[in-house]
């Protein structure tokens, strides 16, 4: 297996596909089977010219490919760049040798509904389960049923690693596009299935630090919090019933923060949902992050963005520039631990939020830098995503403002 990613950002369409082109192909050294693509809304206008100009220089027989308001990739000088706001192009080529590569666009009229059996997904996508397929996963983020999607794809090939992002513009607007097989598309998904002699494992960074203990939902309906209880460590799976609103616990809980976070909580307070019913503790990772989208005084209710049960864990979040960073730090050096005996990775992907960047931190470059402090530099290619799709606890979600890294190495 070789991976090799180049990337360009020269402001012509034609000099940009030639340097990456040309330092992709010297890199591998051998004919790529497979290639992805990024490329900077600030080519928005030329995206039709895309595919006919690069099939004259590249003739990879699998390639998908999707627009991004920032672009990630490998300079010239070996180094992982975000190239935010800019003209940017981003070419992986990969030489996948015992590695079967399927691509295939299906629009959102096409997807079963949640009542159909996995053989109607196995159709609609056109890979056998059997097959153990990991998925890339590149969506026009105007199509509807994506949540759809992503449980469909789920439950059809369960254990699967399904890891994307939402096709982006810049803040100048801008269309979005998505690319297959060298053709232009404008709505529905792109994807690629993976399976053979092939590994993908992911890190999925939500950008928060926890706040308070872990609480237990006694009371809840659809995306309502109506009633918690503290949660210990020997209460796994039991409730005494005697939960109290959740805005008084949170109120209870921003009276012993510190000013900071007072502040803080005013405009960056989230919940994170554990998806582990069975783990008795819960560490950073096993929480799916979700907004806190209103509270109802009267009867101290929270609203989040997210289906909630009882008898589901729930714990209190706050989201900045250095939770952001300390996640993925965490994140990384816990990957490193857990996989110390495992082959060398070849290649990453990365679908970082709009939201975060140079916006977040301040600086350029930072979540690619610090996981290139980690890994070294192996081909690091993506984009940022208006929307980003990775696994928390054995399913997949739709996330926002996080980085899914999806990490590739020989099986």
């Amino acid at each position: 297996m070789k991976w090799a990613n180049a990337l360009s950002t020269r402001s012509s369409l034609e000099a940009a596909i030639e340097e990456v082109v040309e330092r992709a192909q010297e890199q591998l050294g051998v004919a790529a089977n497979f290639g992805i693509l990024f490329i900077s809304a600030a080519f928005a206008s030329e995206y039709s010219r895309l595919m006919p100009l690069l099939k004259e220089r590249l003739s990879v027989p699998t390639l998908i490919g999707c627009s991004g308001g920032g672009i990630i990739g490998v300079d010239s000088s070996g180094e992982a760049q975000e190239v935010e706001m800019e003209p940017a192009l981003s070419l992986s080529l990969a030489y996948l040798p015992e590695v079967k590569i399927q691509a295939f666009h299906v629009t959102a009229e096409e997807l079963p509904d949640l009542d159909s059996s996995p053989d109607a997904w196995v159709k609609v996508i056109g890979v056998l389960p059997e097959d153990q397929p990991h998925f890339i996963l590149l969506v026009d983020p105007m199509s509807s049923k994506l949540n759809d999607l992503l449980q469909g794809l789920d439950f059809a090939y369960p254990g699967s690693i399904k890891v994307g992002g939402l096709a982006s513009a810049n803040a100048m607007g801008g269309n979005n596009g998505l690319f297959c097989n060298y053709e232009l598309l404008r709505e529905g998904i792109v994807g690629v299935a993976l399976s053979g002699k092939i590994v993908v494992e992911t890190i999925v960074a939500q950008g928060c630090r926890p706040i308070g203990p872990t609480y237990r939902v006694t009371e809840g309906e659809r995306n309502i919090l109506l009633g918690l209880e503290a949660q210990t460590e020997e209460d796994l799976g039991a409730s005494n019933g005697q939960g109290r609103t959740p805005l008084t616990v949170l109120q209870e809980l921003i009276q012993e923060m510190s000013e900071e976070d007072r502040s803080l909580a005013q405009h960056s307070l989230f919940v994170g949902v554990a998806r582990n019913a069975f783990k008795q503790t819960l560490e950073q990772g096993d929480f799916l992050i979700r907004q806190v989208l209103g509270v109802d005084p009267r009867v101290g209710a929270i609203a989040i963005g997210d289906r909630v049960r009882p008898g589901q864990r729930i714990r209190f979040h706050l989201r900045d520039a250095e939770a952001s960073a300390d996640d993925l730090r965490n994140l990384l050096e816990r990957y490193c631990q857990q996989n110390s005996d495992s082959p060398t990775s070849e290649a990453a992907l990365m679908f970082s939020c709009l939201g975060r960047g140079e916006g977040l931190y301040g600086e350029a470059n930072f979540d690619s830098h610090l996981f290139s402090r980690y890994f070294g530099n192996i081909p690091l290619s993506g984009f940022f995503c208006n929307g980003e799709i990775g696994p928390i606890g054995g399913s997949t979600f739709l996330h926002g403002y996080t980085s899914v890294f999806g990490i590739l190495r020989q099986g």
